[in-house]
């Protein structure tokens, strides 16, 4: 056998997975067709760590709860911000109180602690820049905010560093049944292992049979408002569900706010700005950093282990909690794989990440110190971001380092300010091409034929 256990898919799930089977003496290896692990991560930096208040399922909500207690201890561990916020479900008219009175005696059932039903008055005084029709909310002291992409990228650098084998630039094309174990066809090689762990089920695999799920997707544009525009929300808020339609804000990793928008159908720029003006106060187009379009996901979650004698596991659905629900959905799956193949724990593993500056962060005196050992540090690249060269030195370098635009952007926030990359673009791609010695015209923004230059008029060194 090459593997004992071969991981299909890259995102999320497939890196906490991979990084709890890398504490055993396993050979382990992770197939992701994109360059880059995590692409199923929205690219917003900062995703709501839930409590289970909300969700309609009672099996996910549990998920969240368990979810929601283990969070801050990775954050802790990898050294990756968490953020604890208070949310606030705020109904504004006699239908939505109605139903917030459901959900708070729901969640009480379920066990969640830490939440109160407030009154106009109390809600006032722990968010006094809502608009003055809100008749009822539920206040949980449970939530917080997380970067989803430095989650997933410290789950996969660890399990690298653990001997985890990633393959990526890989489509796997065929799951074959064999004598003893699986066959994996990609388009580049075939490996066999005992155990197949799929988190991107097809089903024109040979070995998958066709699993049904509720799937429920929504349209929803975000705005990312300029944190120099001084609103100053403390929790999250989001409005109670209706028609299909909700509002959430948050505050960002970063310091900044997003406002999202959850409608049926696509919602134009000037919609979306008028249900907001009408939710927050004092909110105008100048305060608008950028706008994005997304999908809403709230599909069934699975993990289906109806081959687990035959040694074979999928995890389907995307969820809006998916990330809250991560690890525990890791520990479930690491269990099965682990009691199967009655393996042990490794006793030489490294369960901490690699360490990396933000120089953003850092006192004068410990810029000071760190240029005097690397120079790179002293030169800015982003300066939206005040991201330094060293920064994407270090990005592109690390285990599992980025190689393409969108790698360098999440990994270290250059491109994300206020000029949306016009600035910095030309300066990350020139040392993306140094680092990982391909010539410019290769260097892509994130996938196959997403080229950032098409071709060549003139031969120059630089560009």
């Amino acid at each position: 056998m090459d593997y004992d256990v071969i991981i299909l898919g890259g995102g999320i799930v497939g890196c906490a997975v991979s990084y709890e089977l890398s504490k055993y003496n396993l050979n382990i290896a992770l197939i992701e067709k994109d360059y880059d692990i995590a692409d199923d991560v929205a690219l917003i930096n900062s995703s709501i760590v839930y409590d289970g208040l909300e969700c309609e399922d009672t099996l996910l909500a549990k998920l969240e709860l368990i979810g929601n207690k283990l969070i801050p201890g990775l954050a802790s561990k990898f050294n990756i911000c968490f953020k604890k916020k208070g949310y606030l479900l705020v109904a504004n008219n006699r239908e939505s109180e109605k139903r917030l009175t459901e959900i708070y005696c729901t969640a009480l059932k379920r066990g969640i602690k830490n939440i109160h039903l407030l009154n106009p008055k109390e809600i006032y005084k722990v968010e006094p820049g809502l608009n003055e029709n809100i008749r009822k909310a539920i206040y949980s002291e449970n939530t917080g905010i997380i970067s989803p992409y430095d989650l997933a990228i410290s789950y996969g650098e660890i399990a690298f560093d653990n001997g985890v084998n990633f393959k990526l630039g890989e489509e796997v094309l065929d799951i074959e049944n064999i004598s003893k174990g699986f066959k994996v066809i990609t388009n580049k090689n075939k490996f066999t292992c005992n155990m197949v762990l799929n988190t991107t089920p097809r089903e024109n695999y040979s070995i998958d049979s066709q699993n049904k799920i509720n799937k429920d997707r929504k349209y929803l544009k975000y705005f990312l408002i300029d944190k120099n525009t001084k609103k100053d929300y403390r929790n999250i808020i989001s409005t109670v569900e209706e028609n299909c339609g909700k509002m959430f804000l948050m505050p960002t990793s970063q310091d900044g706010l997003l406002i999202g928008i959850k409608d049926n159908k696509k919602i134009s720029y000037e919609g979306a700005l008028q249900k907001i003006k009408g939710f927050i106060k004092d909110i105008s187009e100048q305060d608008i950093e950028s706008s994005y379009d997304s999908l809403f996901y709230n599909d069934s979650l699975i993990i289906d282990d109806s081959l687990i004698d035959k040694g074979y596991i999928k995890v389907i659905g995307k969820h809006y909690g998916q990330i809250t629900m991560t690890p525990v959905i890791a520990n479930i799956v690491c269990e099965t794989i682990v009691n199967n193949l009655n393996c042990v724990l490794k006793k030489d593993f490294v369960d901490r990440r690699r360490e990396f500056y933000r120089f953003r962060d850092l006192s004068n005196d410990d810029r000071k110190k760190i240029i005097r050992l690397n120079k790179s540090y002293g030169r800015i690249i982003c300066y939206c971001g005040k991201i330094t060269e060293g920064e994407i030195i270090d990005a592109i370098r690390r285990p599992l380092g980025a190689r393409t635009v969108e790698g360098i952007k999440r990994r270290t926030g250059a491109g994300f300010g206020n000029c949306m990359g016009s600035q910095c673009l030309c300066k990350i791609t020139s040392i993306l091409s140094r680092e990982i010695n391909k010539d410019m015209i290769y260097i892509v923004k994130d996938s196959k034929n997403s080229n950032i230059v098409k071709g060549r008029i003139k031969e120059f060194n630089e560009m």
